[in-house]
């Protein structure tokens, strides 16, 4: 009796091969958020007794009680807004957008924290606020249609809907139910 012939693995499983670009740019995220802790805790390295950094190249003088502390602020902001850039630029979701927000909010932070206002994180809210009045909605948009076409509905009922009139507490049982 003949066996059949079998397969080899490769046949059957029929792997696609990451191409040497996608290879690349994969080890460059993956060393980026491997390095993360070290560049967290670069801020150890930066003089904790003086306001002042004085080299052969640059005089860098800070209004923080020293430059470890402002270094620490510094690491603080620039690791989330890094990690946030990474996400938003892998990330397949349909909701990805939303990662705007927070990521916006660190960015108002960071550049506080550059121009050396001490007060970094009181007031970026006022700013985040106007992002998130135009990124809420369309995320939320975007949700709507998605499922409006898994169900099979028509977007007009999801419109006519959205502007009916109903007071705050009907709108706020509604998204308890």
């Amino acid at each position: 009796m003949n066996k059949p012939h079998n397969k080899s693995t490769s046949e059957r499983l029929k792997f696609r091969q990451p191409d040497r670009k996608s290879l690349i740019q994969g080890g460059i995220v993956v060393f980026i958020i491997a390095c993360t802790p070290f560049i967290y805790y670069a801020y150890e390295s930066f003089p904790a007794d003086t306001a002042v950094w004085e080299t052969s190249f640059f005089t860098f003088t800070t209004k923080y009680p020293n430059l470890n502390q402002y270094a620490w602020f510094l690491t603080g902001k620039v690791i989330p807004v890094i990690l946030l850039l990474i996400w938003f630029f892998t990330c397949k979701h349909w909701w990805h957008w939303i990662i705007l927000v927070p990521l916006s909010m660190y960015i108002f932070q960071l550049f506080n924290i550059l121009k050396q206002n001490l007060n970094a994180d009181e007031v970026e809210i006022i700013y985040v606020i106007p992002i998130m009045m135009v990124l809420v909605p369309f995320v939320y948009l975007i949700r709507a249609k998605l499922f409006s076409q898994m169900r099979s509905d028509d977007l007009k009922s999801f419109e006519e809907e959205l502007l009916q009139k109903r007071s705050f507490w009907d709108q706020l049982k509604d998204l308890f139910r």
